[in-house]
């Protein structure tokens, strides 16, 4: 873009020296504000029309965190919405704001003419009428007007296909508005070393069969399949664990166990990778899920588990191990299965006091048979979508509004939700005061991108998403960095057919190849730049 149409958009201090200054010059100033997500003919007449009521016209844009039209909006990343809007003409100042409405920017440019579309002329949405109120108190009057012709933003952006391109662009615009470059992530994954972290849920054995397709049976109309191969892999909450120590830092895992070859196997093979274990000998056996697949095609899941809470005798040597050990963790992540581990009565037990001990705790759940609604006060949260939907048995509401009830049901700090192949969202609270008003105010998000070139399997994605999420935050990493690393973790594990630790090794190979966290040569240090 031009410099001139860069000149155009300003902060706001810059707004508030030009707005002055046009009306030391006796200029009347006009406004308009939106999302402008796609500036379509129905933008341009209606920005023509609001130029014609003046002589400067300010244009105030919705920042990304604060529009809340659908999990992939907005479509166009806040700097390329304001380039856009630069780039005609009639246009004299854009403003990207960082407040849900426009109530703050009005206050500050004060305009003579506020224009509004026709649909607003008889609403009684209290964000238009608190911006209504600004106006007027400054002596300004609002003008309803759409132009001649009416598009939706929303219907064309449905029409569009996502491409490569979009999805690079925005991750490239994620990175610059968070300031997350190579340098801090690498930063932050030596500090991980540091770091202790108490892993409680089930053990879940991953049985892969590989077969190959052998056609339809002859006796009915079935597929046939021909076996060749088969891995199991230790997961569930010990994976998450395994993702811990392989990312360098000194995981515990406390989970239930069996007096079977499976425990033993799982056993020898989390203390050959450095995770320290304590299994409660309460069940008969594993959870067991076998997977048939040809080639990597998953055919279809066989599981073989049932739930068996902890009786009163486990339950409370369970509580006694976590409150012992909650005393040299940095960080706890409950990885609830469903299977049995993870009781409310023991949840409700040792919470408050792990709440006291820790600096972080983070959950996640899958399957049905859990509950994230158990884990109050936690720090983060990790679910699906369809995960969050089913808990709060809420499948219509946006996800933005799924989210805040989710955040207020279990009082948690942050939250990521993940969308399988569109990647997350991150919603965070304005204020971590629980005191203040913001706590239960509107909530700032913002989606990142997947960040995996190709999926193989996804199986283990969200366990690794949650371990390396949970070790950003605890070293001290911005929720946007723990994002960012957490779907790195992701990325990679999506890459690989079954369930492997994610190496820290691997991770920082990767952190070096991804274009978006490069500084610029114009950017770096001089003596840095020279060698």
């Amino acid at each position: 873009m031009p410099p001139d149409f860069q000149k155009k958009i300003v902060s706001d201090s810059e707004l508030q020296d030009a707005v002055t200054r046009a009306r030391k010059a006796g200029k009347t100033v006009v406004q308009c504000h939106g999302c402008f997500d796609i500036v379509h003919p129905g933008h341009i007449r209606y920005l023509e029309f609001a130029r014609k009521q003046g002589d400067v016209l300010v244009v105030s844009v919705t920042g990304d965190c604060d529009i809340t039209k659908g999990n992939e909006r907005p479509y166009i990343p806040q700097e390329l919405r304001a380039e856009n809007l630069a780039a005609l003409v009639f246009v004299d100042f854009v403003h990207v704001t960082s407040e849900p409405t426009a109530e703050a920017v009005l206050a500050l440019v004060k305009p003579d003419i506020y224009v509004k579309g026709r649909e607003y002329e008889r609403s009684h949405d209290p964000g238009f009428l608190a911006e209504k109120k600004v106006v007027e108190h400054h002596g300004g009057r609002i003008i309803f007007s759409s132009g001649e012709i009416v598009f939706s933003s929303t219907k064309l952006i449905e029409r569009i296909p996502q491409t490569s391109e979009t999805e690079s662009s925005r991750v490239n615009l994620a990175c610059k508005r968070h300031d997350i470059s190579l340098s801090p992530l690498e930063e932050s994954l030596r500090h991980f070393r540091d770091l202790r972290v108490l892993v409680v849920g089930d053990i879940v054995m991953d049985r892969y069969v590989q077969c190959d397709a052998m056609g339809i049976a002859s006796e009915s109309p079935v597929i046939s399949l021909a076996q060749r191969d088969e891995r199991t892999y230790v997961g569930g909450a010990a994976i998450v664990a395994r993702h811990i120590a392989a990312l360098g830092a000194h995981p515990f895992l406390l989970s239930a166990g069996a007096d079977d070859d499976q425990t033993v196997h799982a056993e020898h093979l989390l203390h050959g990778e450095g995770v320290e274990t304590h299994l409660i000998k309460s069940r008969p056996a594993l959870a067991l899920k076998t997977r048939f697949l040809v080639d990597e095609t998953k055919v279809f899941k066989v599981d073989c588990a049932q739930r068996l809470p902890l009786d009163s005798v486990a339950e409370k040597q369970a509580a006694l191990i976590l409150e012992q050990q909650s005393k040299i963790a940095d960080a706890v992540i409950f990885c609830d299965f469903g299977y049995g581990m993870l009781t409310g009565s023991l949840l409700e037990r040792v919470l408050p006091t792990l709440r006291q001990n820790v600096k972080f705790i983070s959950a996640d759940i899958s399957g049905g048979r859990a509950s994230l609604l158990s884990f109050r006060f936690a720090d983060l949260l990790c679910p699906t979508e369809r995960e969050a939907r089913a808990m709060l048995n809420d499948h219509d509401s946006g996800l933005s509004a799924a989210a805040w009830r989710l955040l207020q049901e279990t009082q948690a700090r942050h939250l990521f939700i993940t969308l399988e192949k569109r990647g997350l969202v991150v919603f965070e609270r304005r204020s971590q005061d629980r005191s203040s008003p913001e706590w239960a105010g509107r909530l700032k998000s913002e989606q990142l991108p997947s960040l995996a070139d190709h999926a193989i399997d996804r199986l283990g994605c969200g366990d690794a998403l949650l371990a390396a999420a949970t070790l950003s935050l605890t070293a001290g990493d911005s929720l946007m960095q723990a994002a960012y690393l957490g779907s790195a973790a992701a990325a990679i594990e999506v890459s690989m057919l079954g369930n492997h630790p994610v190496e820290i090794d691997l991770l920082r190979d990767w952190l070096q190849s991804r274009r978006e966290l490069q500084t610029p040569i114009h950017n770096r240090p001089a003596a840095a730049a020279a060698l």
